[in-house]
């Protein structure tokens, strides 16, 4: 009885790792100071968005969250105002004001206006 016990506490253990959430670290200098600023939009749609923009060194990042899921962001040449893109979205900041596309789907802008 205690053999059978044992052998699945074991069994237990060694699945264990197979249902853990998997994660995702990206080392960045720490030679440059880093700072995080989230950052709280109001879209045309009504909709919250709850943004964290993280900067170290030459780093820019914007982390967002969509479908559920928070995506991050790279900071890419514009010509005014900070650009950012993951996949197909791309989300525009300039001043307290933000658009965020969908590059896949025909008029999908949605404006967003900075809660703060």
């Amino acid at each position: 009885m205690m053999v059978k016990f044992l052998a699945g506490t074991a069994l237990s253990l060694i699945a264990l790792p197979l249902w853990a959430e998997p994660t995702l670290s990206i080392p960045l200098p720490l030679t440059e100071e880093i700072s995080v600023l989230p950052t709280e939009y109001t879209c045309a749609d009504g909709e919250v968005l709850k943004v964290k923009y993280v900067n170290a060194g030459d780093n820019r990042l914007a982390i967002l969250p969509i479908d559920g899921t928070e995506r991050i962001f790279v900071n890419v040449i514009s010509a005014s105002g900070a650009r950012y893109v993951a996949g197909e979205y791309e989300w525009w900041s300039k001043g307290d004001t933000a658009s965020f596309t969908n590059q896949l789907e025909d008029q999908s802008v949605q404006e967003c206006q900075s809660r703060e």
